[in-house]
This record gives C-alpha cells, structure tokens and sequence, in this order.
C-alpha cells in the first residue's frame, strides 16, 4: 500500500526527531561518559513528545501502533542484548522502556480513531514530564523517603509528580476546550490517581499503568461534568 506523500513526510520527520534524539543519547554516554540514568531520561523526555509530533502531523493510528509494536520489540531485545545501552542497560531489572511502548500502543488505541488524542497525549506526557521530574527532584533532594509496597519513593519525588502532571492536564485541556472551572478539579484528581500510580514502580510497571489508567481516568471524569 503507498501512503500519501504527507503521511510519508510526517514519518520520515518522526522518524529522524526520534534518530537525532538517541544518537545524541548515545554521543553523551560513548563520548562524554554521562551517566546512564541520565541519558535514558533524555530519551524517555524526548521519545514522549513524539506524541504532540504525531498529533499535529495527524498521523494515522495504525502507524503509531505499528511504532509501537517495533519499539516493544525493541525494548525487549535491549533487555537482554547490548542493543542501544544508552536507554536500557544489559540486564537492568526494568522492563520500563518495554513498558512505555506499549502503553503509546494501548491509548492510540483507545482513543486516537475517536477523535480523542489529547487523552492519549494526556497520559504519554504525565508520565514523560511527572514521571521524570519526580525521579530527578527525588534524587537531588528527596530526603522524606516512604515505602509502598517494596517501592520506595520520597514525598519531595511525588509531590513533584503531583504538581508537574495537573499542569500537563490543564494545559492540554486549556487548548482544546473552551476553559471551564471543573478542569481545576478534573487535573487535580487525576494527578493525585497518576501520583498514587507511580509510587508503585516494581520492574518498571509505572510506564504502564500511569499513563493508560491516568488517561482513561482523565476522560471518565472529565465527562462527568459535561
């Protein structure tokens, strides 16, 4: 099947904003010896916006799913093989990139074909910005540490998550709906949901679960008002 010639541009933009990005991933940790936690969130900040691209480009659904399907697989060869180290480690107890696909997958899934993108762009980008500024403020200054079940986090980290992810609602929210009051309320619960979410992060389960229950939640709630 040949695509259009502007669906076959918006690929090949996707395509080469997602090769730049690790190839700069990989220069930091190759050449100037950066640490590998840092370059893994330079990818998983940089693979998220991938989403505002693909939703402005307004690509069809069917190729995000076949992305993630390619990235998953991916993920799982970098698991075990020495496959792009610079976002997944050899043998790293995380299946978090792997993950992090597959949730991309699930919410073009669920809501892309029904005109409802800013709900998979909602759940991505809570947990490419809340995800990561948690992880960094935690462990600059978390120094309230809590444990919830086996995972432990600090209350500077979540709170971090809390405030990072209502912003990204509203602001989403702000730009494609006329501004109501409840928004306010809409954003703040399911911050709190996607905070309570992340706080369990056992092998990487968090990239899975806030994103996909943050969004569907984000909708249901948010019609309850309309």
């Amino acid at each position: 099947m040949t695509l259009p010639f502007h669906q076959n541009l918006s690929i090949l933009l996707v395509g080469l904003y997602l090769g730049i990005l690790i190839l700069v991933s990989e220069i930091l940790r190759r050449y100037y010896q950066a640490n590998s936690e840092i370059t893994r969130k330079i990818v998983h900040i940089g693979a998220g916006q991938v989403i505002l691209l693909a939703w402005w480009l307004n690509i069809p659904s069917h190729l995000i799913l076949l992305a993630s399907i390619g990235a998953s697989i991916v993920a799982i060869l970098s698991y075990f093989l020495p496959i792009l180290p610079s976002v997944n480690g050899v043998g790293r107890k995380s299946l978090g990139t792997l993950f992090y696909a597959l949730s991309i997958g699930i919410l073009t899934f669920l809501f892309w074909d029904k005109s409802l993108p800013q709900f998979t762009a909602i759940g991505i980008l809570i947990m490419t910005w809340g995800d990561a500024s948690a992880a960094l403020i935690g462990q600059k200054w978390g120094k309230n540490k809590y444990q919830f079940l086996r995972s432990t986090k600090s209350w500077e980290g979540s709170f971090t998550m809390f405030v990072v992810s209502a912003i990204v609602i509203l602001i989403i929210l702000f730009f494609v709906y006329p501004w109501q009051y409840y928004f306010v309320i809409v954003a703040l619960l399911t911050a709190l949901i996607a905070t309570i979410l992340e706080s369990f992060s056992i092998v990487g389960i968090d990239n899975l679960t806030v994103p996909v229950l943050s969004a569907i939640f984000c909708y249901y709630s948010l019609h309850f008002f309309i």
